[in-house]
């Protein structure tokens, strides 16, 4: 689809003078074409427990990358993220009680680096267990997939 684009000095704006300078600009008729779609993390909750059957119950859903913390998402999506005592006593995401711990299983590559604050409640706890309030997943140009157990305090 082409446009005529016309540029006329403001002292030649009545209609029987001539356009000076005449451009045409192509617009792009695809508007799907233009548009780009941002990285997507896919995510698997397991529980903690598994069923009668043995089987560990597990909540998936999708993230756009880099936008939210992992507590936000679970929020979001009615995912169990505290105990019976962190449902009363947990700080609402200020990274201050320590009580949305979680235990990256796989994807910790997708995921941002522990912040001072994992640091220091996390110093004697395993690599892999992060803070939900502190976790952002992804960075905005990564994708990729991250499975958490929930309440890994809880494994024996």
């Amino acid at each position: 689809m082409a446009a005529r684009i016309t540029f006329r000095p403001p002292e030649f704006t009545k209609k029987h003078h001539k356009p000076l300078i005449s451009l045409t600009k192509r617009i792009p008729t695809c508007i799907s074409c233009t548009t780009t779609t941002k990285p997507e993390i896919e995510l698997e909750f397991i529980g903690p427990k598994p069923d009668e059957n043995g089987n560990y119950p597990m909540d998936k859903t999708k993230a756009v990358s880099g936008e939210k913390l992992l507590r936000n998402i679970m929020s979001e999506n009615k995912i169990e993220l505290y105990a019976a005592y962190g449902k009363v006593m947990n700080c609402g995401g200020s990274g201050s009680c320590g009580t949305c711990i979680v235990e990256i299983i796989q994807g910790n590559d997708v995921l941002n680096e522990r912040t001072n604050t994992e640091l220091r409640y996390l110093k004697k706890k395993p690599e892999s267990w992060r803070l939900a309030c502190q976790t952002i997943v992804g960075n905005k140009k990564n994708s990729g997939k991250v499975v958490v157990q929930r309440f890994p305090q809880w494994k024996k």
